[in-house]
């Protein structure tokens, strides 16, 4: 299928086929060169490719998830192991590594998600994964120096984060659009399930894990958790790699990609309204959550007062499990309560448990599990509101041409946001006091309802394609002109022989 050239006469080409896709390819003569049957067959494969893409999106982020919550016992051991040496400052440029190659992934990934094509960036992030957790997992400092250690697993997080960056505007995009292929209905609930509720459980996996083999090991063997919790982050990434690579493209994406001359200018004229909703929501997110998850593990081990690492770690897999309550309540509420509504209600949990938390802090850090159970709720609220929501309108917002691009890009500033609030975590428990963190982020729960009342579009229930077409028409409207749609001869091609020969009928 040839691209086609944006004018009023296509647009109407611009549509989600709901039973899978006919794909036509032409031989050298310029004729139908596929039967009907091989035809049936690529539909079919398309249909499965969907359903495939859900679930690898879902193992994907897992490993994502994974990798964000590792550092936060990691961190509980090189203290207790380096006390000296594993100063706020190194610590902080540890977990902040994994941020910078974050926010580089998610802005590169997103572009290229649109240029390229969605398969060739999941397979690239999972690459990325799967060598950042290698080399962390064999980060050693020359001739034994501690603080080579750390400049190691800076770089190696750093390679780790432009993978995990990438997974957002890749993953999201591709399961978003496969949802709205297949249950459009559901298409809300769906995709929180196959993104930030497995985001969120790699918190709780990451503990357990360490749990698991903290015991196997014990205390005295700290190096040796610590590098098999970072060795099993190269697995995770593994599971999905075969799946990836057979993937094909979603029908909007072969339907409304825009590989050459994107008008971008025409893009942020349209959607400039929206990226302020997204990106600065999403800011104000991870500015709280990322810290507070990271740092998370410190702050319990500080409360506990016995520095027993493994009491610090049950307590910290409570606090996680007692998050995720907020991601299902989410996916409940976002097709019945609308998806701005429930990230508003999310953002107001910010601020009634920070609040309760930071004006009571010194009292209620007496008692440590009334702390873990407040911390945890606020937590949960989070998950329930701009966790849960902040993917799926970034995703629902934006049209398929500029989607990974505009995904990307909000994501990148909430990294940024997260960056940010990682460095100035520990220079404002140590000037302001333990209480500052809470409070501060009741004051990013006022804010962030504010900017998602008056600029996060609300799609619920909105067809993909419907701004597809309105995005189409905008662009004729404003006199542009340029190809759109996916050359399709190579994907139609996968289609390998032995297997049409396998499917075709007996005569």
């Amino acid at each position: 299928m040839a691209a086609d050239k944006v004018s009023h006469d296509t647009l109407e080409d611009v549509q989600t086929e709901k039973e899978g896709v006919v794909l036509d390819t032409l031989d050298a003569g310029g004729h139908h060169g596929r039967s009907v049957h091989e035809r049936q067959v690529l539909s079919k494969k398309q249909t499965i490719s969907a359903y495939f893409t859900i679930a690898a999106a879902a193992f994907g982020l897992i490993s994502d998830g994974y990798q964000n919550s590792v550092m936060t016992m990691a961190n509980v051991v090189f203290k207790d192991l380096y006390p000296t040496a594993y100063t706020s400052d190194v610590s902080t440029r540890v977990s902040n590594s994994l941020l910078v190659g974050a926010i580089i992934g998610q802005i590169i990934v997103g572009i290229i998600c649109d240029r390229i094509g969605r398969k060739f960036a999941l397979i690239g992030t999972t690459l990325f994964i799967v060598v950042g957790a290698i080399l962390g997992t064999a980060a050693h400092g020359a001739n034994g120096s501690v603080q080579g250690l750390f400049w190691f697993l800076t770089f190696a997080r750093g390679i780790t984060g432009i993978g995990v960056g990438g997974e957002y505007p890749a993953s999201s995009t591709s399961a978003s659009e496969a949802a709205n292929e297949k249950m459009i209905a559901n298409r809300g609930p769906v995709f929180i399930m196959v993104t930030n509720f497995v985001l969120s459980f790699g918190g709780p996996l990451a503990v357990s894990i360490f749990l698991i083999v903290l015991s196997a090991a014990g205390e005295d063997h700290l190096p040796t958790v610590w590098r098999v919790c970072f060795g099993i982050g190269i697995i995770l990434p593994l599971t999905v790699f075969y799946f990836r690579l057979k993937m094909l493209s979603s029908v909007l994406y072969k339907k409304g990609a825009i590989k050459h001359r994107v008008p971008y200018r025409l893009v942020i004229k349209r959607y400039w309204h929206a990226l302020i909703g997204t990106c600065g929501a999403w800011f104000l997110y991870d500015f709280v959550t990322f810290p507070n998850g990271v740092f998370s593990g410190t702050i319990i081990s500080s409360v506990i007062h016995d520095n027993s690492i493994r009491r610090t770690a049950e307590w910290q897999l409570l606090l996680g499990t007692l998050a995720l309550p907020g991601v299902f309540v989410g996916a409940f509420l976002c097709n019945r309560f609308g998806r701005r509504n429930t990230m508003m209600l999310g953002f107001s949990g910010y601020l009634i448990f920070g609040l309760i938390i930071g004006c009571a802090y010194d009292r209620i850090t007496n008692i440590i599990p009334l702390f873990v159970i407040f911390y945890g709720f606020m937590q949960s609220f989070g998950n329930m509101g701009p966790g849960d929501m902040l993917g799926l309108v970034s995703a629902e917002s934006y049209a398929t041409a500029v989607r990974g691009t505009c995904y990307g890009l909000s994501a990148a500033v909430g990294k940024t946001g997260a960056a940010i609030g990682t460095q100035a975590f520990t220079p404002i428990q140590n000037n302001l006091g333990k209480k500052w963190t809470f409070i501060i982020a009741a004051i990013c729960g006022v804010t962030g309802i504010i900017i998602t009342y008056f600029f996060v579009p609300d799609m619920t229930g909105v067809d993909l394609a419907d701004e597809d077409r309105k995005f189409m028409a905008y662009l004729a409207e404003n006199g542009w002109e340029g190809d759109v749609g996916e050359d399709l001869a190579s994907e139609a091609s996968s289609i390998d022989d032995a297997e049409l020969e396998k499917q075709q009928p007996i005569q």
